[in-house]
């Protein structure tokens, strides 16, 4: 029980830290353009940012509204395999979503200019789990993420930025879950996974108690997103209930074990480590728990257990590199 509520207190919120903004794209987040339904997702506007990066604006049918997601992308001709890259519970707020956590809080646009991959960032989805919520919520509005990343915007991002059709996904935190809940649900679609600091398994119920934390945090209602505990959408987005589905997958999980680590020696240290260090203390429990599940599944999986590290964007980004390997294979690249 010690362990359980250790858990149901470090994760109850997902939380990602302040950075500055990147202020090339200046739209507000748009207005809902069309009633949410079903129908043929359509480009609104391409803004070339840089040679290698580019805001693309979709109108999604799922979602009723034009969502942003931006794309690092080779500048050269020739196709390419597709990285999708999940955020944190934030997921873009720090710069009014005018582009992702991760391009603000890491140098991954730095480390993906050499290489023959499209990055897919989306921009939005505050403490949404990147899943489809079962109904819209009064304060986090719409939430058909998983509708839109899974079959809206792969063919979008095929046809426009020369995809081959070779996709993984990775996620930090809030969106390590939601990574893990696309490959299992839609393993046609995705070849790799790499989740960072996250807590796959929504089967204990401290584990639950963590993720309606992390929506209510934000503001939101989490009986909208997957009901009560009686409701059979958990055990649907139960990514350790339905890891089968990752068999043949190129898998990378990390996680630290809360304790302070080199990038603790500056800035707000008491803050960071009290926020910080619990978080990352109960998703090292739940990668435990995750990594025994593909044991006795027999999934090969790698596997990193940092012996320091809070629950903060420079372990984050360390980890990016190292998992990298794995999902340059799970790409062919």
């Amino acid at each position: 029980m010690r362990r359980e509520a250790m858990a149901a207190v470090g994760l109850a919120v997902s939380l990602t830290l302040l950075g500055p903004a990147f202020t090339a794209v200046a739209d507000p987040v748009p207005a809902p353009v069309a009633p949410q339904g079903h129908g043929v997702a359509s480009v609104d506007k391409i803004v070339p940012l840089t040679d290698t990066r580019s805001a693309v604006f979709i109108n999604s049918p799922a979602m009723g509204r034009v969502v942003q997601v931006q794309v690092l992308h080779p500048a050269g001709g020739g196709s390419r395999p597709s990285l999708y890259l999940l955020d944190g519970v934030s997921a873009g707020a720090e710069s009014d979503f005018r582009e992702s956590t991760w391009t603000q809080k890491t140098d991954v646009v730095q480390f993906f200019a050499d290489k023959n991959v499209n990055v897919v960032l989306p921009v939005g989805g505050t403490a949404s789990y990147y899943t489809d919520w079962l109904q819209p919520d009064p304060t986090l509005g719409i939430n058909k993420w998983e509708t839109f990343l899974a079959d809206e915007l792969p063919p979008i991002i095929d046809k426009n930025f020369s995809g081959n059709g070779v996709n993984a996904v990775a996620g930090v935190s809030m969106g390590a879950m939601g990574a893990a809940n696309l490959v299992t649900r839609h393993p046609q679609l995705y070849r790799g996974l790499a989740a960072y600091s996250g807590c796959l398994d929504n089967s204990n119920p401290s584990s639950r108690d963590s993720v309606r934390g992390t929506v209510a945090f934000k503001g939101g209602n989490p009986a909208n997103m997957w009901g009560p505990d009686t409701d059979p959408a958990w055990t649907a987005h139960d990514p350790s209930v339905n890891a089968e589905a990752l068999r043949g997958k190129q898998i990378y999980i990390s996680t630290g074990n809360g304790l302070p680590g080199p990038y603790e020696i500056t800035g707000d240290i008491a803050s960071t480590i009290a926020v910080g260090g619990p978080l990352e203390a109960a998703a090292n429990l739940c990668t435990q728990t995750f990594q025994r599940r593909l044991t006795q599944l027999a999934i090969p999986a790698t596997f990193t257990y940092r012996n320091f590290g809070t629950h903060s964007w420079p372990y984050w980004q360390d980890e990016l590199r190292t998992s990298w390997p794995v999902l340059k294979s799970a790409l062919g690249v």
